[in-house]
């Protein structure tokens, strides 16, 4: 059995559109690791690390997380410009929003490395971080989004009004992120813990945990019913219900433990990147392949190209 996907460039752009979300998803965490190891300031200066591109005497866990994090985002930078290059070379064969996008996403990895030298440069402002990790946000919806649209183009599965809700759980999870940043990079979370001081911001990341979940959760099931969303998307589905069940524990267990486990904190932050990864991918996802595209068959796998 075959599939048809749409013309070759739309399908070789896609690929790299799915593997460039994963090493944002990667920028993500290893950025996570790098404020709860407290190496955001482990190499001094910017753009390079301690006066060159990759320090040797000086290197130890610290220094490689925050030196790793700013290769990959150079990685990520260089992709992006490339594919807007290629959307730009092969604009008559690709629809007509992607030379633009690609143009916005080589703008906005620009501003996120300017905001990621604002980070070092002013020793970790608590505004300028939570906006570092907002941006980073931003890049892995539009990005998992436009792979689905690369790879699956055609009519939404889901009608207007289900979309709308699907948008409103994604950009509940990434605010639910910014405020849990704002704890983190505050240090509210152990100023309440260890002193009973500044609870309130922790408390109301608790508090609009439980209302983004039921968002999300109710996201999920009202997808579940409609038509055959369920029978196609399945995985999609029941993958988003298991990450939100795992982001409670973790959460949970997070806050028993005195926010003490590093392990835990970097899973919780990879969560909520993986949870808008997905949800943006399924708001995204078409239903049947537009005719009017020249196409390219290949051979149908039991495997999507997805996201890690």
């Amino acid at each position: 059995m075959q599939v048809i996907y749409p013309t070759k460039p739309r399908f070789r752009l896609g690929q790299l559109a799915a593997h460039v979300v994963v090493a944002l998803i990667a920028l993500v965490v290893i950025g996570g690791a790098t404020r709860v190891m407290e190496a955001g300031l482990a190499c001094p200066d910017w753009p390079l690390c301690y006066g060159s591109f990759l320090p040797g005497r000086q290197m130890n866990l610290q220094v490689f997380l925050e030196w790793f994090h700013r290769l990959d985002a150079f990685f990520v930078g260089i992709v992006l410009i490339t594919q807007f290059l290629l959307s730009c070379y092969w604009s008559k064969y690709l629809p007509k929003w992607l030379p633009w996008t690609y143009g916005f996403l080589t703008l906005l990895v620009a501003f996120q490395g300017f905001l990621g030298a604002l980070t070092v440069l002013q020793l970790l402002p608590s505004l300028v971080v939570m906006a570092h990790l907002a941006v980073a946000f931003i890049l892995v919806a539009i990005m998992s989004g436009v792979t689905q649209q690369l790879l699956n183009p055609g009519k939404s599965i889901f009608p207007p009004w289900l979309r709308c809700l699907g948008f409103l759980s994604l950009f509940s999870v990434i605010v639910q992120s910014l405020l849990g940043s704002r704890v983190a990079t505050s240090w509210a979370a152990h100023r309440c813990l260890d002193f009973g001081d500044s609870c309130n911001l922790l408390v109301l990341h608790r508090s609009s945990a439980f209302l983004v979940c039921l968002l999300v959760i109710l996201f999920v099931i009202t997808s579940s019913i409609h038509n055959d969303v369920f029978i196609n998307q399945w995985p999609y589905l029941l993958t988003i219900t298991f990450l939100i069940i795992s982001q409670i524990f973790l959460g949970v267990f997070s806050i028993q433990l005195g926010m003490s486990e590093p392990a835990l904190v970097i899973g919780h932050q990879l969560v909520a990147c993986l949870l808008v990864a997905l949800i943006s991918a399924l708001n995204f996802k078409g239903r049947a392949i537009d005719g009017s595209y020249q196409s390219l068959c290949v051979p149908q796998s039991t495997l999507e190209t997805c996201h890690g």
